[in-house]
């Protein structure tokens, strides 16, 4: 199993940034893809950004694209999300998840193998 545990969320005026933070323990962290997610309350579950196991591909919600980035340290069994320029519409609890690394969809919440608690980010206006 891998157990991951997020940080960093918190309230910031729009325009500001976030550093999210994701601590994997248990099976080998660079053995798995690593997806951020949030959820708005009465939303689905989307996606928000992805890295490969290796580091050397990132994927992005269009929404975020340019905003955001995923970064990744194996060495240290953690992951990261970037968040600057933030928007009201950026406000929802941010899940961090992985896949192990041979899946091929990074997009989808229902490929993924574990996920984290969520930490809540609010951007006022």
């Amino acid at each position: 199993q891998v157990q991951l545990v997020e940080s960093g969320g918190g309230l910031v005026q729009a325009g500001g940034s976030l550093r999210l933070s994701c601590a994997a323990s248990g099976r080998t962290f660079s053995d798995y893809n690593m997806g951020w997610f949030r959820q708005a309350p009465g939303k689905d579950r989307e996606f928000v950004a992805a890295i490969t196991w290796g580091g050397d591909r990132a994927y992005y919600a269009d929404s975020v694209k340019g905003r955001f980035t995923i970064s990744r340290d194996n060495s240290k069994n953690t992951g990261s999300l970037q968040m600057n320029s933030l928007k009201p519409e950026d406000t929802a609890v941010y899940y961090c998840a992985v896949q192990e690394y041979f899946r091929n969809n990074p997009y989808d919440p229902r490929t993924y193998d574990y996920w984290g608690q969520g930490t809540q980010v609010t951007v006022s206006s």
